[in-house]
Protein backbone atom coordinates (compact mmCIF):
# COMPACT_ATOMS: atom_id res chain seq x y z
CA UNK A 1 0.00 0.00 0.00
CA UNK A 2 1.09 3.48 -0.60
CA UNK A 3 1.16 6.12 1.67
CA UNK A 4 0.51 9.62 0.04
CA UNK A 5 1.07 12.99 1.49
CA UNK A 6 -1.68 15.77 0.92
CA UNK A 7 -1.45 19.52 0.47
CA UNK A 8 -4.45 21.30 0.06
CA UNK A 9 -3.58 24.42 -1.54
CA UNK A 10 -5.92 27.83 -0.43
CA UNK A 11 -4.82 31.08 -1.26
CA UNK A 12 -1.64 29.70 -2.48
CA UNK A 13 -0.97 28.53 1.63
CA UNK A 14 -1.03 25.10 2.46
CA UNK A 15 -3.90 24.16 4.79
CA UNK A 16 -6.60 21.78 6.14
CA UNK A 17 -9.97 21.94 6.54
CA UNK A 18 -12.74 20.13 9.07
CA UNK A 19 -15.07 18.02 7.46
CA UNK A 20 -14.45 19.64 4.21
CA UNK A 21 -16.12 22.94 5.80
CA UNK A 22 -14.73 26.27 3.85
CA UNK A 23 -15.05 28.02 7.19
CA UNK A 24 -13.00 25.48 9.55
CA UNK A 25 -9.69 26.18 8.15
CA UNK A 26 -6.04 25.60 9.77
CA UNK A 27 -3.17 27.10 7.78
CA UNK A 28 0.07 24.87 8.55
CA UNK A 29 2.24 26.94 6.01
CA UNK A 30 2.15 29.39 3.40
CA UNK A 31 4.71 27.57 1.30
CA UNK A 32 3.86 24.68 0.09
CA UNK A 33 6.79 24.01 -1.82
CA UNK A 34 9.27 23.51 1.55
CA UNK A 35 5.71 21.53 2.76
CA UNK A 36 6.41 19.36 -0.60
CA UNK A 37 9.98 18.80 0.11
CA UNK A 38 10.08 17.67 3.92
CA UNK A 39 7.44 14.78 2.96
CA UNK A 40 9.59 14.09 -0.19
CA UNK A 41 12.68 13.83 2.03
CA UNK A 42 10.71 11.92 4.72
CA UNK A 43 10.25 8.88 1.92
CA UNK A 44 7.05 10.25 -0.36
CA UNK A 45 7.06 8.85 -3.30
CA UNK A 46 3.71 10.63 -4.29
CA UNK A 47 2.20 13.79 -3.23
CA UNK A 48 -1.81 14.58 -3.92
CA UNK A 49 -2.39 17.94 -3.89
CA UNK A 50 -5.98 19.30 -4.13
CA UNK A 51 -6.79 22.97 -5.52
CA UNK A 52 -9.54 24.14 -2.65
CA UNK A 53 -10.27 27.39 -4.68
CA UNK A 54 -10.20 25.19 -7.62
CA UNK A 55 -13.00 22.90 -6.11
CA UNK A 56 -15.27 25.90 -5.14
CA UNK A 57 -15.28 27.90 -8.08
CA UNK A 58 -14.70 24.98 -11.13
CA UNK A 59 -11.55 25.82 -12.67
CA UNK A 60 -8.07 25.81 -11.32
CA UNK A 61 -6.82 28.58 -8.89
CA UNK A 62 -3.61 27.82 -7.70
CA UNK A 63 -1.80 26.40 -10.46
CA UNK A 64 1.04 28.80 -10.25
CA UNK A 65 1.78 26.91 -6.38
CA UNK A 66 0.97 23.33 -8.00
CA UNK A 67 3.50 23.79 -11.11
CA UNK A 68 6.23 25.66 -8.50
CA UNK A 69 5.98 21.96 -6.16
CA UNK A 70 6.47 20.19 -9.43
CA UNK A 71 9.75 22.18 -9.86
CA UNK A 72 11.40 21.71 -6.54
CA UNK A 73 10.41 17.74 -6.52
CA UNK A 74 11.37 14.95 -7.97
CA UNK A 75 8.37 12.73 -7.15
CA UNK A 76 5.00 12.23 -9.36
CA UNK A 77 2.42 14.22 -8.28
CA UNK A 78 -1.57 13.71 -8.22
CA UNK A 79 -3.66 16.98 -8.52
CA UNK A 80 -7.94 17.38 -8.01
CA UNK A 81 -9.81 20.47 -7.83
CA UNK A 82 -12.09 22.56 -10.26
CA UNK A 83 -11.03 19.57 -13.19
CA UNK A 84 -14.09 19.80 -15.21
CA UNK A 85 -12.65 19.86 -19.00
CA UNK A 86 -10.38 18.23 -21.15
CA UNK A 87 -8.70 21.52 -21.52
CA UNK A 88 -7.83 21.63 -18.06
CA UNK A 89 -6.33 18.14 -17.84
CA UNK A 90 -4.10 19.16 -20.93
CA UNK A 91 -2.95 22.36 -19.14
CA UNK A 92 -2.40 20.31 -16.13
CA UNK A 93 -0.44 17.28 -18.01
CA UNK A 94 1.66 20.03 -19.82
CA UNK A 95 2.75 21.24 -16.33
CA UNK A 96 3.83 17.50 -15.40
CA UNK A 97 1.28 16.42 -13.39
CA UNK A 98 0.85 12.80 -13.67
CA UNK A 99 -2.54 12.12 -12.61
CA UNK A 100 -5.82 14.08 -13.07
CA UNK A 101 -8.33 13.64 -10.45
CA UNK A 102 -12.14 14.08 -11.04
CA UNK A 103 -14.82 14.61 -8.95
CA UNK A 104 -17.96 16.73 -10.16
CA UNK A 105 -17.56 16.12 -13.68
CA UNK A 106 -18.17 12.51 -12.92
CA UNK A 107 -21.79 13.02 -11.53
CA UNK A 108 -22.50 16.16 -13.37
CA UNK A 109 -20.75 15.25 -17.18
CA UNK A 110 -19.87 11.68 -17.42
CA UNK A 111 -19.19 12.12 -21.28
CA UNK A 112 -16.11 14.34 -20.20
CA UNK A 113 -15.07 11.38 -18.18
CA UNK A 114 -15.54 9.09 -21.43
CA UNK A 115 -13.00 11.49 -23.18
CA UNK A 116 -10.98 11.39 -20.94
CA UNK A 117 -10.20 8.29 -20.38
CA UNK A 118 -9.97 7.51 -24.11
CA UNK A 119 -7.53 10.16 -24.48
CA UNK A 120 -5.36 9.79 -20.84
CA UNK A 121 -5.88 6.42 -19.66
CA UNK A 122 -4.71 5.65 -16.09
CA UNK A 123 -3.61 8.96 -15.74
CA UNK A 124 -7.59 9.88 -14.95
CA UNK A 125 -8.75 9.07 -11.66
CA UNK A 126 -12.22 9.81 -10.12
CA UNK A 127 -12.70 11.06 -6.74
CA UNK A 128 -15.90 9.76 -4.76
CA UNK A 129 -15.95 11.92 -1.53
CA UNK A 130 -19.50 10.59 -0.08
CA UNK A 131 -21.30 11.59 3.62
CA UNK A 132 -23.61 8.61 4.75
CA UNK A 133 -22.10 6.88 1.05
CA UNK A 134 -23.82 9.85 -1.26
CA UNK A 135 -21.95 11.30 -3.09
CA UNK A 136 -20.94 15.33 -2.50
CA UNK A 137 -19.66 17.64 -5.21
CA UNK A 138 -18.79 21.25 -5.92
CA UNK A 139 -15.83 21.11 -3.53
CA UNK A 140 -18.32 18.89 -1.14
CA UNK A 141 -20.70 21.79 -0.88
CA UNK A 142 -23.18 20.25 -2.45
CA UNK A 143 -24.55 16.75 -1.78
CA UNK A 144 -26.05 14.55 -4.64
CA UNK A 145 -28.77 11.54 -5.11
CA UNK A 146 -26.17 9.42 -6.05
CA UNK A 147 -24.20 6.55 -4.11
CA UNK A 148 -20.91 5.47 -3.97
CA UNK A 149 -20.98 2.11 -5.36
CA UNK A 150 -23.23 3.38 -8.19
CA UNK A 151 -21.03 5.85 -8.89
CA UNK A 152 -18.33 3.66 -9.30
CA UNK A 153 -20.01 1.46 -11.94
CA UNK A 154 -20.58 4.07 -14.28
CA UNK A 155 -17.66 5.18 -14.43
CA UNK A 156 -16.00 1.66 -14.66
CA UNK A 157 -18.27 1.45 -17.18
CA UNK A 158 -16.87 4.74 -19.27
CA UNK A 159 -13.16 3.11 -18.73
CA UNK A 160 -12.12 4.62 -15.29
CA UNK A 161 -9.13 2.10 -14.03
CA UNK A 162 -8.48 4.20 -10.10
CA UNK A 163 -10.78 5.55 -7.44
CA UNK A 164 -10.41 7.39 -4.49
CA UNK A 165 -12.61 7.76 -1.82
CA UNK A 166 -12.97 9.93 1.04
CA UNK A 167 -15.55 10.15 4.08
CA UNK A 168 -16.59 13.48 4.09
CA UNK A 169 -17.87 13.25 7.69
CA UNK A 170 -14.58 11.92 8.85
CA UNK A 171 -11.81 14.01 6.71
CA UNK A 172 -9.70 16.47 8.71
CA UNK A 173 -10.87 15.13 12.10
CA UNK A 174 -8.55 12.71 13.32
CA UNK A 175 -10.80 10.03 14.63
CA UNK A 176 -10.61 7.35 12.08
CA UNK A 177 -11.49 5.98 8.80
CA UNK A 178 -15.08 4.74 8.03
CA UNK A 179 -13.38 1.18 7.60
CA UNK A 180 -17.04 -0.42 7.15
CA UNK A 181 -17.78 1.90 4.42
CA UNK A 182 -14.49 1.70 2.57
CA UNK A 183 -14.58 -2.59 3.15
CA UNK A 184 -18.01 -2.23 1.92
CA UNK A 185 -16.84 -0.06 -1.17
CA UNK A 186 -14.12 -2.37 -2.22
CA UNK A 187 -16.46 -5.20 -1.88
CA UNK A 188 -18.30 -3.55 -4.67
CA UNK A 189 -15.63 -1.92 -7.21
CA UNK A 190 -13.88 -3.84 -9.26
CA UNK A 191 -10.40 -1.61 -9.73
CA UNK A 192 -7.82 -0.23 -7.59
CA UNK A 193 -8.84 2.30 -4.78
CA UNK A 194 -7.22 4.88 -2.77
CA UNK A 195 -8.43 6.04 0.71
CA UNK A 196 -8.99 9.02 2.36
CA UNK A 197 -10.67 10.63 5.53
CA UNK A 198 -9.89 10.22 9.00
CA UNK A 199 -6.66 8.52 9.29
CA UNK A 200 -5.30 9.88 12.68
CA UNK A 201 -2.42 6.88 13.63
CA UNK A 202 0.05 4.29 12.22
CA UNK A 203 -2.47 1.45 13.25
CA UNK A 204 -4.91 2.98 11.02
CA UNK A 205 -3.00 2.59 7.63
CA UNK A 206 -1.93 -0.75 8.67
CA UNK A 207 -6.00 -1.48 8.92
CA UNK A 208 -6.24 -0.10 5.89
CA UNK A 209 -3.18 -2.16 4.21
CA UNK A 210 -5.40 -5.10 5.86
CA UNK A 211 -8.11 -4.02 3.68
CA UNK A 212 -6.12 -3.86 0.77
CA UNK A 213 -6.53 -0.01 -0.11
CA UNK A 214 -4.20 0.64 -3.08
CA UNK A 215 -2.82 3.63 -1.32
CA UNK A 216 -3.57 5.66 1.53
CA UNK A 217 -3.79 9.88 1.77
CA UNK A 218 -2.28 11.09 4.99
CA UNK A 219 -2.96 15.06 5.94
CA UNK A 220 -3.86 16.60 9.23
CA UNK A 221 -2.40 13.69 10.49
CA UNK A 222 0.57 14.34 9.20
CA UNK A 223 1.11 17.70 9.96
CA UNK A 224 -0.61 17.69 13.70
CA UNK A 225 2.34 14.77 14.13
CA UNK A 226 0.05 11.92 15.26
CA UNK A 227 1.14 10.73 11.94
CA UNK A 228 5.06 10.39 11.41
CA UNK A 229 5.40 8.95 7.65
CA UNK A 230 9.02 7.25 8.82
CA UNK A 231 7.56 4.95 11.36
CA UNK A 232 4.48 4.77 8.57
CA UNK A 233 6.32 3.19 5.84
CA UNK A 234 8.20 1.07 8.23
CA UNK A 235 5.12 -0.42 9.39
CA UNK A 236 4.07 -1.00 6.01
CA UNK A 237 6.98 -2.92 5.26
CA UNK A 238 6.82 -4.69 7.68
CA UNK A 239 2.69 -5.88 7.52
CA UNK A 240 4.17 -6.00 3.46
CA UNK A 241 7.61 -8.87 5.02
CA UNK A 242 4.82 -10.64 7.07
CA UNK A 243 2.43 -11.52 4.26
CA UNK A 244 5.43 -12.16 1.91
CA UNK A 245 6.21 -14.81 4.31
CA UNK A 246 2.95 -16.92 4.77
CA UNK A 247 2.37 -16.83 0.87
Amino acid sequence: MEIIPAIDLRNGKCVRLYQGDYGKETIFSDDPVSVALRWQSEGARRLHIVDLDGAAKGEPSNLEAIEDIIAAIDIPVQVGGGIRSIETMEQLFAACVERAILGTVAVEKPDVVKEACQRFGDRIIISIDAKDRMVATRGWLQESTVTASELAGKMIELGVMRFIYTDISRDGTLTSPNFEAIAEFLSQVSAPVIAAGGISSVHHLTRLAELRVEGAIVGKAIYTGDVKLSEAFKAIRELQSKRQETW
